[in-house]
C-alpha cells in the first residue's frame, strides 16, 4: 500500500510543486518517500525544475527493507515501477522467472511486477496480477508510460491530460498542483453528479481538468507525442462449476500473507463474519478482530460481533465511536479527497485510526452485497420492473422543488427510464431537487457509466450498474481513503476476481436467495447459529441526527451563501436555506444536510489548495 504520483510534460515543475504532491499522498505511505526525476534528455536529476518524475510514499507490508522502496528501477535504469496496492499468489511465477533470469533482490511484489514486465510485457503480465493495484510502469525502451487500475477498482487512480502533458496520482489533491493555474476550476457536472449520487462516478472528478481512471482500465501515454490511449483490459467471465468454498478459502488465505501484523474488521454482518469464519477455519484464528461500538443500542453491533468472535476463538476489540466529530470533521473531509458523503466514512475513519495501532493490514467483508444481491434497494426497485415491458416513453419532467415529497419523488421516477430511476433508491438529491438547487444548470438524471445489457435479468442489470459505479467509486473508495488516511491496508477477499467469476457462474437460484447470501451459509456456521441470515440488515452509519444537529449544527448558519460562493453561483443560496429551515422540524433531512455540509467543506478546501498550488 502506498501513495503514488507522477508528472510527464514540457513545463518543468519546481520544488514547491513536488512538496505539494508529496504532502497530498504522505498519509498513504508513512514509512518512506522517494522521488525519481529526469531532465529533457532523460538524464536522472534530483533537484531544480524537473519536467518528468515519479513519486512514491510507502506503507511497507511485504519486505519492509528500504531495498524494496519505490520507485523501483531495473539495472539499466530504462524501466521503472511506481505502485500502490498488493498482489497475491505471485511467488511461483517469481521462482520460475528467477530460474530463467537470475535471483530476485527483494521479497516484494513490486520487484515481481518490474521483472515480470521486463520479461513478458504488459499484456502477459496483467493476467498474473491477482489483487488490488494502481500501477505506473515507465518504459524508456518503448517510450511509453502505462497506468493500470485493478479489475474491481479497490485502488484509486486519477489523472490530468492537457496539451500533451500527463500528471497522475492516487488522489485528486496529488494531481492538482500539476494542473495549469488557469484550468483548476470545478466541474459543473461533477458538482451535480455529487448531488445526485453522494460521490462523483468515474471518469469524472469534481475538477474539469482531472479524470478518474475506471476500474479494469489502463492508459498508455506516448512520451514523445504526448498522445494518450485508454482501454478496458478485463471483463468478468462467469466460471460455472467451480468449487465456491475452495475459491473463497483461497482468496482469504492469499490475503493473510504479510510482513506486518494482520487483523480483520468484524461486524455482526454476514460478509465480515464469513471472512472471519474462514480465517479461523484455515488456521488463522489468532488474528485480532476489530469492531466499531456505538453508544446507541439501536446501531451498536459490537455485542453480536463479540459473540461471533468468541465462537471462532478470535480476539476482539470493540472501538468506541466518539461522541462528537466536530473537531475531526475537516480532516475527515480532507482524507476523503473530493466531495464524498457516505455517512459510514466517519466510523470507518475512527475504526481505522485505532486499528492501525495494533495491526497494519485488515481483511474486510466489502463486496458481498453487490455479488449476492444483498441490498434491500434491489428488491424495492424490482417491484417496478414491469416498466421495462412498457413501450411508452418517460413522462415529461415536472416543476422543480427543493423539499422532498412523495409526489415529487413519483414525478421524478416517472420522468426517468426504469434504469435511471434506480438512482432514486439511494441518491442524495433527485433531479427535481437538483433543478431547484441549481436553477441555471441543466441537470442529468444520473451520471453512471456503462450500459446495462437488456438481455440480462432486471436484477442483473442493477448489479451491473453497481459493479461499474457504486462498488468501485463509493464502497471501495471510502474503504481505501479512510484506512489509508491512517496507514492501514484493507484487503477485501470477497472481491478476489477469481472468486467473483466463480460467484457469477452460480445458478441464479443459488446466488440470489431470500434471505440474501444463503450461498455463503455453509462457510460460516456462526452466521447460522447467531441467526445472522434472518436478521434485518443494518447500515454502518453514525447517529445522523446528532451528528448534523449537534456536532455540526454551527456550520448550518449561512450554509446557502457559503455553497453559492464555493460553487461560483451554480448552487443557489435560497433553496439551501429553505432546506436548512425545514430541517429544524424534520430529522429525515439529516442526510441531505450532511451531504451539503460535506460539499461545502470539500469545495472550500479544494479551492484553497487550487489557489495556493504553485
Amino acid at each position: 500500500m502506498c501513495g503514488i504520483a507522477g508528472y510527464f510534460g514540457r513545463r518543468p515543475i519546481g520544488e514547491a510543486t513536488r512538496v505539494a504532491m508529496f504532502a497530498a499522498i504522505a498519509r498513504r505511505g508513512p514509512d518512506a518517500a522517494h522521488f525519481v526525476g529526469w531532465d529533457g534528455a532523460w538524464r536522472r536529476v534530483t533537484a531544480g525544475d524537473v519536467p518528468r518524475g515519479l513519486f512514491s510514499t510507502r506503507l511497507s507490508i511485504r519486505d519492509p527493507r528500504p531495498l524494496a522502496d519505490m520507485p523501483m528501477g531495473n539495472e539499466r535504469g530504462d524501466l521503472w515501477v511506481c505502485y500502490n496496492g498488493e498482489v497475491y499468489g505471485w511467488e511461483d511465477d517469481a521462482r520460475r522467472l528467477a530460474a530463467e533470469t537470475g535471483p530476485f533482490g527483494t521479497r516484494s511484489d513490486t520487484e515481481f511486477i518490474l521483472r515480470g514486465y521486463e520479461a513478458w510485457g504488459l499484456e502477459a503480465l496483467l493476467p498474473k496480477l491477482r489483487g488490488m493495484f494502481a500501477l505506473a510502469i515507465l518504459d524508456l525502451r518503448r517510450g511509453k508510460l502505462a497506468l493500470v487500475r485493478d479489475r474491481m477498482g479497490v485502488k484509486p487512480l486519477v489523472y490530468c491530460h492537457r496539451g500533451g502533458e500527463l500528471a497522475f496520482g492516487s488522489t485528486v489533491r496529488a494531481v492538482l498542483p500539476c494542473v495549469p493555474a488557469g484550468e483548476r476550476g470545478f466541474s459543473a457536472e461533477g458538482i451535480d453528479a455529487f448531488l445526485a449520487h453522494r460521490y462523483v462516478p468515474a471518469p469524472r472528478t469534481v475538477f474539469r481538468a482531472i479524470a478518474r481512471l475506471e476500474n479494469a482500465h489502463l492508459l498508455e501515454y506516448d512520451l514523445a507525442s504526448g498522445a494518450l490511449e485508454k482501454r478496458c483490459y478485463w471483463k468478468p467471465e462467469p466460471a460455472p462449476g467451480e468449487d465456491l468454498g475452495r475459491r473463497l478459502d483461497e482468496a482469504v488465505e492469499l490475503r493473510t500473507v504479510a510482513d506486518r501484523p494482520v487483523g480483520v474488521f468484524l461486524s455482526s454482518g454476514i460478509d465480515s463474519s464469513v471472512v472471519a469464519s474462514r480465517l479461523a477455519a484455515t488456521g488463522h484464528g489468532e488474528l485480532h478482530s476489530f469492531t466499531a461500538r456505538f453508544a446507541d443500542p439501536a446501531m451498536d453491533e459490537s455485542a453480536l460481533a463479540a459473540q461471533g468472535a468468541a465462537k471462532l476463538g478470535m480476539p476482539n476489540t470493540a472501538v468506541a465511536m466518539p461522541d462528537d466529530v466536530a473537531a475531526d470533521f475537516a480532516q475527515i473531509v480532507a482524507d476523503l479527497d473530493e466531495p464524498f458523503a457516505d455517512p459510514s466514512s466517519f466510523p470507518t475513519w475512527y475504526l481505522a485510526r485505532e486499528t492501525t495501532r495494533r495491526v497494519k493490514v485488515v481483511l474486510c467483508g466489502d463486496g458481498g452485497d453487490e455479488l449476492f444481491g444483498g441490498y434491500k434497494r434491489y428488491r424495492q426497485h424490482l417491484r417496478s420492473a414491469w416498466r421495462l415491458r412498457l413501450p411508452l416513453a418517460p413522462f415529461p419532467g415536472r416543476p422543480a422543488g427543493i423539499l422532498p415529497t412523495r409526489r415529487r419523488r413519483l414525478a421524478a421516477e416517472l420522468a426517468m427510464s426504469w434504469r435511471d430511476a434506480y438512482a432514486l433508491r439511494f441518491s442524495g438529491f433527485g433531479p427535481l431537487e437538483r433543478r431547484a438547487l441549481q436553477p441555471g444548470f441543466a441537470v442529468a438524471g444520473q451520471y453512471w457509466r456503462g450500459e446495462a445489457d437488456g438481455a440480462r435479468s432486471p436484477l442483473e442489470q442493477l448489479l451491473a450498474i453497481d459493479h461499474a459505479n457504486y462498488l468501485p467509486e463509493y464502497v471501495l473508495r471510502k474503504a481505501d481513503l479512510m484506512t489509508m488516511a491512517h496507514g492501514l491496508e484493507a484487503r477485501p477477499p470477497l472481491l478476489d476476481h477469481r472468486f467473483v467469476e466463480c460467484v457469477l457462474g452460480l445458478p441464479a437460484a443459488r446466488r440470489f436467495t431470500h434471505p440474501a447470501k444463503r450461498a455463503l451459509a455453509p462457510f460460516c456456521p456462526p452466521c447460522v447459529e447467531l441467526g445472522l441470515f434472518a436478521r434485518k440488515k443494518r447500515g454502518f452509519n453514525p447517529p445522523l441526527e446528532r451528528l448534523v444537529r449537534t456536532d455540526l449544527g454551527e456550520r448550518l448558519g449561512g450554509l446557502g451563501a457559503s455553497l453559492a460562493h464555493a460553487s461560483a453561483g451554480q448552487i443557489a443560496a435560497a433553496p439551501v436555506e429553505t432546506l436548512v429551515r425545514a430541517y429544524e422540524n424534520d430529522d429525515s433531512l439529516a442526510e441531505k444536510m450532511l451531504q451539503l455540509l460535506m460539499l461545502d467543506e470539500s469545495l472550500r478546501q479544494l479551492a484553497e489548495l487550487a489557489r495556493a498550488a504553485p
